[in-house]
This record gives C-alpha cells, structure tokens and sequence, in this order.
C-alpha cells in the first residue's frame, strides 16, 4: 500500500466520508455535528466520525475498505483522529471486535457518560455490544493520589 494520510474533511469535502460509506455498501453514517476523518493512498481508504460528548469524544463509524483490511489502515487512522483530541473517546462496538480495539488502546467500561448509557442501554435492547473507553484513567485513580514517580 502506498503512504497514508490521515486527516480532518473540512468544509465541503464532508460529504466524502458518506459518499465512502455508500460505495462500499456500508450502513455508518458521517454525524453532521461531528469531526470526519479519513485515511487515503491514492483514494479513501476508512474513515471516522468523532462527536463531542461530555468531556470527551464518542468514536462512531469506523469502516475499512475491504480490499484494505489488515493493513493498518484503521490503527493509523484512530490513531490520528486520537492524537487530535483532549479527553476520553468512548465507542461500542461487538464483543467479537473488542480485541482489536483493545490494541489500540481501548479498555472495556461500564463508566459512561449519561448520554452515551442511556444510548448503550436502547442499543443494547437488540444487539450485543460492548462499551469501550480510550485515554480515561481509571476510577481509582484521582489527583493527589498518584502511585507514578
């Protein structure tokens, strides 16, 4: 594969993401209030929504082409839409795809925002999900009260 490049879409290259979306037949949708990222070589590649929630980020929408999969296409672009944001990104996803998230640095939760539980909870009324949480430290832990030198 040829360099990637991962970056925002801005203005009126947002409606990309949801033209990428519909050629590889896929059923995500680009949030119109969101941030739209994108991996491309010569062409789109994946891509990302992230939409602001709480203090932090909600991650939806992650797709791969799939002639592209396997690649690292998806690791590069989390990986740069993250390194993009303060705070913590949170996502559901299947359990089946937990793994993979999970090296990219996401651990399970059950510690949500009340806007993303609730959704959780409705969500989780006909598929099986999970949520998962990316740069929160953990609720032992709290300022003052480092164990780190």
């Amino acid at each position: 594969m040829t360099t990637l490049h991962c970056t925002p879409l801005l203005g009126a290259e947002r409606r990309l993401l949801a033209h990428f979306y519909k050629q590889h037949g896929s059923r995500m949708r680009a949030a119109n209030d969101g941030q739209l990222w994108v991996a491309r070589s010569d062409t789109i590649v994946a891509g990302l929504c992230l939409s602001a929630v709480a203090d932090g980020q909600w991650l939806t929408g992650l797709f791969v082409a799939p002639t592209q999969r396997g690649r690292g296409a998806g690791a590069a672009l989390v990986e740069a839409a993250l390194a993009a944001q303060a705070g913590p990104t949170w996502l559901f996803c299947h359990p089946d795809l937990a793994p993979y998230y999970q090296r990219l640095g996401f651990n399970a939760t059950t510690a949500l925002p009340e806007a993303l539980a609730s959704r959780l909870l409705r969500y989780q009324r006909s598929k099986a999900l999970v949520a998962m949480v990316h740069g929160q430290s953990s609720l032992a832990s709290s300022p003052g009260n480092s164990t780190s030198v």
